[in-house]
């Protein structure tokens, strides 16, 4: 296939969904599974990916089975003197390059700004031979230090009830308490808080003085579903971040059917999603969204 004719938005789409979809019966969404969890890496670098590529590389980590979450180019993994197995499919990661494009009065000069996708092709640890060397894991976060950040954000989160939301009118978040939450197969009950909690904390970042996240005018009708897709996004993110499993929401079935009709119609739709996810994770992170 030419790279004149390789859409990367649809590709990485069609990819995302498909994960979702063979997910959906036990709801084990991509993000839940990738790379057991752990943000990519780039090798040459050692710069962790961001926005829509995290998500990809966790769905090509999952359905392919790779445990490592170090990705690279084939000459990247060349400079490291490791060389990509014959026969090994890449992955692909998006870039986007701004270039000047003139508008065609000469006579002002004018001109603006256009970003173009770029389509990089990269493999994982585990499809290379020659990778001596072992990049250590990054610790999981003490308890204390989990705390810390989410006190840091700033946020009033107020413990009790039964249900986990934020109240915009109040600027608050509701919390369960602590002991109210129970462990699964895939996470123990305090990863379900901290994921609950970093859920949350996603939707406080939304409004105007914060990430000014308004996705009505994108999305319309399905806006709530895709601040809900955001939020999923956002947590999973800073779970990575910070050394947590992703506690599965089954309580978000309600929303499935609306995200598959959105990413269907509109293949850069998962694009903007997972890139306000990125910006809200970088500003509970305080971090430049990069």
């Amino acid at each position: 296939m030419s790279k004149e004719r390789f859409d990367i938005h649809q590709h990485l789409t069609d990819r995302i969904v498909s994960a979702i979809e063979a997910g959906a019966g036990e709801w084990q969404m991509p993000w839940h599974r990738g790379s057991g969890g752990r943000h990519p890496v780039n090798i040459a670098s050692g710069n962790k990916y961001r926005g829509v590529n995290v998500l990809g590389l966790w769905v090509d980590a999952q359905v392919n089975g790779y445990g490592s979450h170090l990705w690279g180019t084939y000459r990247q993994w060349a400079e490291k003197g490791a060389t990509v197995r014959k026969g090994q499919k890449a992955s692909y990661v998006v870039f986007y390059k701004e270039i000047e494009v003139a508008t065609g009065d000469d006579s002002e000069n004018e001109s603006n700004r256009r970003l173009f996708a770029r389509a990089t092709p990269v493999f994982n640890a585990d499809q290379v031979e020659g990778f001596g060397e072992v990049t250590p894991e990054a610790p999981v976060e003490g308890l204390e230090s989990i705390d810390a950040f989410i006190s840091g954000a700033g946020a009033t989160i107020v413990h009790g009830g039964s249900r986990a939301c934020f109240i915009p009118a109040l600027d608050e978040i509701h919390l369960p308490e602590r002991a109210s939450f129970t462990g699964s197969a895939t996470s123990t009950a305090t990863e379900a808080y901290y994921s609950t909690a970093f859920h949350e904390l996603t939707h406080w970042t939304a409004p105007a003085h914060r990430c000014n996240r308004d996705l009505s005018g994108r999305f319309g009708s399905e806006a709530y579903a895709m601040e809900e897709l955001v939020a999923e996004l956002g947590a999973a993110f800073l779970c990575a971040e910070l050394g947590i499993t992703v506690e599965p929401r089954v309580d978000h079935a309600q929303y499935l059917a609306h995200w598959l009709n959105v990413l269907k119609a509109d293949k850069r739709a998962i694009f903007t999603a997972a890139s306000r996810a990125a910006e809200a994770a970088a500003f509970l992170s305080k971090e430049s969204p990069g």
